[in-house]
């Protein structure tokens, strides 16, 4: 019987890279809305005045955290951190909009979908990490 892990692994790493390449620059084009007003974004002052203090940790790891799964550095951290910041949107701003868009949840719904296989899987072996000592930093997937 063959073993088919192995066989598989080159088309799971390239999946898992486009996938973070997309959810990377989603993350971090709305990040920049927040964190910066680009792209018709409201910046950061309106931002922490809709949702307080905790709006500076919305735009950072929006931002940052896109940044992090893009370039598979921290991945597992910044996926986790984007589905609790998504679970948020949906609890505070989307979730009284009902499901479909417009101003529904579906596509939170979405984006935690494609930040899970992130978060269990790792980055994949075309992240970041991959190039640094894995004796000096196992634990940065």
């Amino acid at each position: 019987m063959q073993n088919t892990e192995n066989n598989n692994a080159p088309a799971i790493n390239w999946a898992l890279l486009i996938l973070r390449i997309f959810l990377g620059v989603i993350f971090m084009a709305h990040g920049a809305q927040k964190l910066f007003g680009a792209f018709g974004g409201p910046g950061l002052g309106p931002i922490v005045q809709s949702l307080g203090p905790v709006g500076y940790l919305v735009a950072v790891g929006e931002f940052f955290g896109g940044l992090g799964i893009l370039v598979g550095f921290l991945s597992r951290f910044s996926s986790a951190a984007l589905v609790v910041i998504m679970i948020g949107a949906i609890q505070k701003v989307h979730g009284a909009n009902g499901f479909f868009l417009p101003g529904g949840y579906e596509f939170n719904v979405a984006l935690i979908g494609m930040a899970l296989p992130i978060l269990i899987a790792g980055p994949g072996s075309f992240g970041f990490t991959k190039i640094l000592p894995k004796k000096t930093l196992p634990y940065l997937e």
